[in-house]
């Protein structure tokens, strides 16, 4: 048995793991929808539709988020946005919501896609979840240059990434595809386990 998996570190149950003293926390953020909005932001109509149907303004600085009290908008390309939901809502529900938004979108000559079950998402917070990010993501996340509701696409170790900062605590939210989740989050628990970490329960994205 490795070291690591004596020490219980990659293990997802609640508690505390590694060696350091630190209030790091590491938890699984559960995600209630995840869809991708394609469409030309210079279009009025395609910006007043989303607006309509999903009730927040798409951002249109490269690498950046907008927050409604249902979701977060991300802006993934100058025409690709995810739209992410911690709970089922009227803006982002299940697929008898899905349907007749991705219709309305198609009729004006947009898209919309559902990504809801290929997605993971972990969340890391204290201050040294910028350094166990770092520890297989080459971004900089100097808050000078990767501020709260900031957000980028990158790879954590050989696998590809949506990186986001929430607030300046700072919590930062880490999401792969689903086939890479437990390589992803025995990285994260074995990087931070230098520094003593929490796994908490699972909590919906925000």
């Amino acid at each position: 048995m490795s070291d690591t998996a004596a020490d219980g570190i990659g293990s997802a149950i609640p508690g505390r793991y590694g060696a350091g003293s630190a209030h790091l926390v590491l938890a699984e953020t559960t995600i209630a929808a995840a869809w991708n909005v394609q469409g030309e932001p210079m279009r009025p109509l395609f910006i007043e539709e989303v607006q309509r149907l999903f009730d927040v303004s798409l951002p249109t600085a490269p690498n950046t988020t907008m927050r409604s009290d249902a979701l977060t908008a991300f802006w993934l390309g100058p025409r690709s946005w995810l739209l992410v939901a911690g709970v089922p809502s009227s803006a982002l529900g299940g697929f008898s919501d899905f349907a007749p938004k991705r219709d309305s979108l198609n009729a004006i000559g947009a898209a919309l896609f559902d990504l809801s079950a290929s997605r993971v998402a972990y969340t890391l917070t204290d201050t040294h979840a910028a350094a166990v990010l770092a520890s297989g993501c080459p971004l900089d996340l100097h808050p000078r240059t990767f501020p709260a509701g900031a957000c980028a696409q990158s790879v954590f170790g050989h696998v590809n990434a949506l990186v986001y900062k929430s607030d300046e605590t700072p919590s930062f939210t880490v999401m792969v595809a689903r086939s890479f989740a437990r390589d992803v989050w025995q990285a994260l628990c074995v990087a931070a386990a230098q520094y003593g970490y929490d796994v908490k329960p699972r909590m919906p994205f925000r």
